[in-house]
């Protein structure tokens, strides 16, 4: 379960991605707190990470073509840089008290372009630092180690916001911001995109968008995510610390975040051992349990029945996430992982700014509770569409000595029906 450990590239890949999450667990509350500070606004909450979040989707695709056109580490330790710059600049102008939400919306979409540049390579990234035959153990192992970051960053977090200030929370945020791209200095990986990159940025998304459209399993779990992860976003990222302010207190809303977390990493021990032909099926069936924080929050907003439900959702979204990776790396040649996770990427999360939006005017109108529920019938919808695939519900893994040769044997128009004689093996989740 280990074996991905003994090579050096990976290990530096893997602290790098856990000291982001570290980083990324604190900042979403650090910020939703720091504008509620700042206009008591759901509707100002919900435009300023939706900002970022638009940004994120809107250069998405260009993140996977320079992916797949320059190594791979530039982009990380050079995206890296740049996100611990904004994050800083953040944090400078909450703690002066000089921040106002045309800064923090300018701010949060040029941390978003900085995501867009990131996400994809650090994606892609995972196949190139172990043999084929590690893959499902190394995206488990990444998984466990980013859940972990989670963990002490959304605790940090909380703890952060009650004791000292949402600002401090976003200085730390800008620190692992540096501490990470110096990780991503030891990530020496041979870029596999040599071709590519002699041809032009609409060819190669051309290229991309093939591979995406080839293979109905791939589109059909995205178009899926487009409407769980706009529900998620808007019921958790922005009702939910409202909710917590009024009921648990904004501490408490840190403990179920890092409770989700630790469902996640106990989700991502089981992951490592677990065999099953149809993993994909078994990933996408466990996405219902998303649904159970926004009833929790709708129905029973108490921290026994937070808590509880963060753990069930945490360990069933870990199953999806290293089903979805180990998928994608299996099946998808390496000189086009990027685009094809670019294009995952930006279906996926391009109604998340929409839900986050919206969700403040919808509360308005018919209520928070209402509203919670709403969203977690839509997760409930979301699900049962992509288990309508018959791609979804039949695709192999591909089995550890052939997952190397598959990637690249898959014809290009070849869909999970043309693959599903071969002998068996994610947002964030994959938002």
């Amino acid at each position: 379960m280990l074996a991905p450990l003994r090579y050096g590239v990976f290990r530096y890949l893997a602290a790098g991605r856990m000291v982001n999450m570290l980083g990324n667990g604190v900042a979403p509350i650090a910020l939703a707190f720091a504008v509620l500070d700042l206009t008591g606004s759901v509707r100002d909450l919900g435009l300023v990470v939706g900002a970022r979040s638009l940004a994120t989707v809107l250069f998405v695709l260009f993140g996977g073509v320079v992916a797949d056109r320059i190594p791979r580490r530039l982009v990380l330790v050079g995206s890296n840089v740049l996100g611990a710059l904004t994050q800083a600049a953040v944090a400078a102008l909450v703690l002066t008290g000089t921040a106002t939400i045309p800064l923090l919306l300018t701010l949060g979409a040029a941390n978003g372009i900085v995501s867009a540049l990131s996400q994809p390579a650090s994606a892609s990234a995972t196949p190139q630092t172990v043999p084929p035959e590690l893959i499902q153990q190394a995206n488990a192992l990444i998984r466990l180690g980013i859940n972990a970051g989670m963990i002490g960053g959304a605790a940090l977090g909380g703890l952060l916001v009650a004791a000292v200030g949402p600002g401090w929370g976003l200085a730390v945020d800008a620190l692992t911001f540096a501490v990470a791209a110096l990780a991503f200095t030891g990530v020496r990986i041979t870029a596999p995109q040599a071709k590519s990159a002699r041809t032009g940025i609409i060819a190669d998304l051309q290229v991309g968008w093939t591979e995406f459209t080839a293979r109905t399993w791939v589109w059909a779990v995205v178009l899926g995510f487009m409407i769980l992860n706009a529900a998620l976003a808007g019921g958790v990222n922005v009702l939910g610390p409202t909710v917590a302010d009024e009921t648990i207190g904004r501490s408490a809303w840190g403990v179920v975040l890092a409770a989700q977390t630790a469902g996640m990493v106990a989700g991502g021990l089981i992951a490592l051992r677990i065999r099953v032909r149809r993993l994909l099926l078994l990933g996408v069936a466990c996405m219902f349990a998303e649904s159970f924080l926004l009833v929790g929050l709708a129905l029973a907003p108490t921290i026994v029945v937070l808590v509880a439900s963060a753990l069930a959702v945490g360990v069933a979204v870990e199953q999806f996430a290293v089903a979805w990776d180990t998928s994608i790396a299996q099946h998808i040649p390496a000189d086009r992982l990027a685009r094809v996770y670019s294009y995952d990427m930006l279906g996926s999360w391009v109604a998340i700014p929409l839900g986050q939006v919206a969700v403040g005017p919808l509360a308005a109108v018919i209520g928070t509770r209402d509203t919670l529920l709403l969203l977690a019938a839509l997760v409930v919808l979301a699900v049962l569409g992509m288990l309508a695939s018959r791609d979804v519900r039949r695709l192999r893994a591909v089995a550890p000595s052939r997952a190397g040769d598959e990637a690249q044997a898959e014809p290009a128009n070849g869909g999970p029906g043309d693959s599903a004689t071969t002998t068996p093996t994610e947002p964030a989740a994959r938002a």
